[in-house]
Parts: structure tokens; sequence; C-alpha cells
């Protein structure tokens, strides 16, 4: 969209919101970089210049904005919705892997050489993974500067850097002031996207998301199906365990009128910009909500329900193998049954936590087992029917040994194939992991049972076969008509709970 100067043009002049993320503003005579909505006073349309990612901003010699915080804002929709080699490589630099393991790891996990994906990257985005990373290296360090008690220290390596000289350096350079000036700077109001916590230990933030946001059925899902110990809904928030590189966390998670209020406690500051990442993407809050609620009202027998509820989200995962795990043992049973199933399965194997928030009435004790832990299980351990149980274990097997990747870098299609491949995964298991765990925003589930009562009671076709060729009106976004179908019945997904699970 950056190449389209009047469309971004009048984008800024509006300061129109629904933009941020998609392309960012550079003034040519204040050197300042921001986002679309910025509610200062718009520059001369001679004075503006567009930049596809705040990385070439930044590379360009732009310092980001005081005042809008171009580099809070929410993250392109565009890398959620595309499954070719640029928008893969930016869920993966997201989700941290360029910190971790360097180019040459992108290059290896997306399978193609590091000239490759440089060629790509700035090809499209005018910067490359590195500059990329940096730049959310960047946006991490602000973040742990202005709502933390961390010395500037620990700050440079929990953010990521590879030393304070290159930290001191990398924040005057983008936000135009040193780590101690922001520090101060933040202190007489904290900033509205960040707020300090009276939990010891942890992190309160805000996560920004495209309005509107609809979160009765991506709040009452998660909380719905929730896996004792591993997640609960507690006061007003859907809490969780997260597994990351260099330790674990726990997260609290909140509705909030025009933001996600985010609680994070980690034992490893410097998986905080990944964990962020994750709860992103748990939550689907870099969707483009008009784009799909627009192209779904095309549809009259469905208009009127996203005009009902508009915003809704795809509830997703902070794991994929987890989750595909969750799908085998839900199969052919009752929610209810399937998280009693999958509760057992986190008490007997799953690694035990202490949670920060300790309350009478609830709390997290698990992290969800990994693949490499139910694989060396004892397949009649299992309490599930013989074939659930073989499917399970194939499942297991595979994920442990790397033969399928459900990461957010994942290729989709051949996901699909190497899902569909196991015995006992059928198409509904296959696009049930698609839609939640690979975030293809247009899986479908024409064989499911929620799905083909809401047809019938919608006047829709209610044959897989037939209704697939009608929902061929709502693509590409297949998967938000799911969440909008299933809202027609009456069960607990589709309501955001008042009370504990």
């Amino acid at each position: 969209m950056h190449e389209d100067f009047e469309r971004c043009v009048r984008a800024v002049q509006a300061k129109d919101s629904r933009f941020d993320g998609w392309f960012f503003t550079a003034v040519l005579t204040t050197r300042i970089y921001c986002r679309p909505g910025c509610p200062a006073m718009p520059p001369k349309p001679e004075n503006m210049t567009f930049y596809p990612s705040a990385a070439a901003a930044q590379q360009a010699g732009f310092r980001a904005c005081k005042r809008c915080r171009p580099d809070a804002s929410p993250g392109s929709p565009e890398w959620n919705v595309r499954a070719d080699l640029v928008a893969r490589a930016m869920r993966l630099i997201a989700d941290g892997v360029v910190d971790r393991e360097g180019v040459p790891g992108l290059a290896a996990r997306l399978g193609y050489s590091t000239r490759q994906i440089e060629r790509q990257l700035l090809a499209e985005l005018g910067a490359g993974p590195l500059a990329l990373a940096r730049a959310q290296r960047a946006q991490t360090a602000r973040l742990l500067i202005e709502t933390s008690g961390l010395a500037m220290s620990d700050v440079a390596f929990a953010a990521g850097f590879a030393s304070i000289r290159t930290f001191n350096d990398t924040v005057r350079e983008v936000f135009a002031l040193t780590p101690s000036e922001l520090r101060v700077r933040a202190r007489p109001a904290p900033h509205a996207h960040a707020a300090r916590t009276p939990v010891a230990g942890s992190l309160s933030l805000r996560l920004p998301y495209r309005a509107p946001l609809c979160p009765d059925n991506l709040f009452g899902h998660l909380a719905a199906t929730g896996v004792p110990g591993v997640e609960e809904w507690r006061d007003g928030a859907y809490r969780r365990t997260l597994r990351l590189p260099r330790g674990h966390g726990v997260v609290s998670l909140r509705p909030e009128a025009d933001h996600i209020a985010c609680r994070l406690s980690l034992t490893d500051w410097r998986d905080l910009s990944l964990a962020i990442s994750r709860c992103r993407w748990l939550l689907d809050l870099d969707a483009d909500p008009v784009a799909v609620d627009d192209q779904l009202r095309t549809d009259p027998l469905l208009a009127p329900y996203v005009d009902k509820a508009p915003g809704r989200r795809v509830p997703r995962t902070v794991d994929g193998a987890e989750f595909a795990v969750r799908v085998v043992l839900g199969q052919q049973v009752s929610t209810a049954a399937a998280r009693t199933l999958a509760g057992r399965l986190v008490e007997a194997h799953g690694e035990a936590i202490t949670d920060p928030d300790t309350h009478p009435d609830g709390g997290l004790t698990h992290l969800f087992p990994s693949p490499e832990a139910l694989a060396a299980l004892d397949p009649e351990a299992l309490a599930m029917p013989r074939s659930r149980r073989a499917t399970l274990t194939g499942l297991v097997a595979a994920l442990a040994h790397g033969g399928i990747d459900l990461g957010v870098g994942a290729d989709w299609d051949r996901a699909r194939e190497q899902l569909a491949a196991l015995p006992g995964i059928g198409p509904w298991s296959v696009e049930s992991i698609a839609m939640r765990a690979l975030g293809d925003p247009d899986a479908f589930l024409p064989s499911d049972l929620g799905v083909r009562l809401a047809a019938r009671t919608l006047g829709l076709p209610a044959t897989p076969a037939a209704l697939t060729a009608h929902a061929a009106l709502w693509r590409p976004w297949r998967a938000y008509a799911v969440q909008y179908l299933w809202a027609t019945g009456d069960h607990p997904i589709n309501l955001l709970p008042t009370n504990g699970n």
C-alpha cells in the first residue's frame, strides 16, 4: 500500500488509525516517522514519503514520533493473510528466530538461502531481516525502559542486544533520546500503551488492535475449552502458562474498551518480545476486521450476523503442537470430556510451575507437555480408545522428530499434507489445526456439527460439499465466517465469561 501515494496521503490527512501498521509516514522536514493515525497536524503532502515498515523508515534515517509511537502500532495484517515466503519470514522474525538463531537460522527454517531471504525482504519491505529484528528489539527495549525498574544493562540483554553500546546507540538513533531520558520522560505520566503493575516480578502493558473487536467468541472460546492447570478464566481475564525458549511464563489477558490489558510474568526477560508476539497471535490482534467484515457482508444471509457483532477474531494458540494434540483428544467427544482428558495428561506429564499470582479459587500449575515428553509415554497408559491412541502417538512422534512444522512460519499447504497423511487425522482435524495453529484465515470446517447447524438456521446449504461451494463468497476469510456461524448457537464458546471456570 505504501506505493499508492494518494491513498496514503488521504489516510494520513484523515488520521485514519485503521491503516496503522499497513504503512508508515516519514516527514522530510522533521526527519520523524509516524503512524497514519498520528494525532499531530498532518504535514504537507510534498513533505511526506511512505515506508512499508518501521525498520525501513529507521534505516532511511527517520526517528520514531514521540507522540504516536509508531513502534507500538498493531502489526501489519498482511503477514497473517499471506502464506508466501515474505509473510512466513515476517512471522518468524516476530517470533524471535533471528535473535535466537540469526539470519542463517531463519533461512534454514524457510528452506531458502540467506541471499534469497534478504533480497525478497528488501524488495518488499525496504529492510533486511537484521534491520527488521533490530526494530523489534528497539520496541522491546522501550517497553522495558518505560514500564519496568530493570537496570539498563538488564534491559539491553532482555531486549536481545549483544552489548550495552549497541543498545544505547540504537535507542538514541530510533527515539532521539537516551535510555535514561526515555525512562525519565515516562515516569511523570506513564504512556497510554504501558502501565505499571502491582504484582512484583511482572510487567503490564496494553496490546493495541484495529477496531472493532468482539471479545465474546474470542475469550469465550478460550475459557470454555481451557485445560485445567494450563488455562483459567479469573476475575475477568484469561490466564495461561507459556513455554518459551529460555524458560516459561504466565500471562493474563483482559479485554478492555480499546486495548487488551496484558500482564506477563517471565522466568527470563529475554523472552519478552516473543511472549508478546505469541499473545498477539493467540488473540488474532493484527487482523484487519474492516476488510474481513466487508467481504462477509457481501453474502446477504451472513450480513445480519456480521452487523450484529462485528470484529470477531479467530481464537488461535500459543503453541501449534499443543493445539494439534488437543484436537486429537477432542475428536468425537464433548468439550467437557476433551478438557478432562487434556487435564489428566497435563497433571501426569506436564512440567510443574509456580503461579506468581496465587489465588484461593484457582491457579496455574503446569506447562502443557511437550511433544518430546508425550512421545516417550507408554501408549497403553493413555485412557482413550485404541484408534485415537494410535492417532495421538503417531502425531506426537511426527511433531517430536520434526516431521511436521506447525509453527508460525510453517508452509500451510505442506503442513496440511503432512497432517492428512497421518492415520486418524481427517479433514475436520486438519482444518481445525490450519485455522487455529497455522493461522490460515481461509481454513474452513464444512463438516463441523456447529457449522452445519448454523447453516441450516441461516438457510445456507447444509451438506459439506454444497456449503463449501457457497462459501466461495467468503474467501479468503472463511475462518472468520466460521466464527460468525458458531455464534448463532447457544454454546459457552460464544459468551464472554462472567465468573471463574
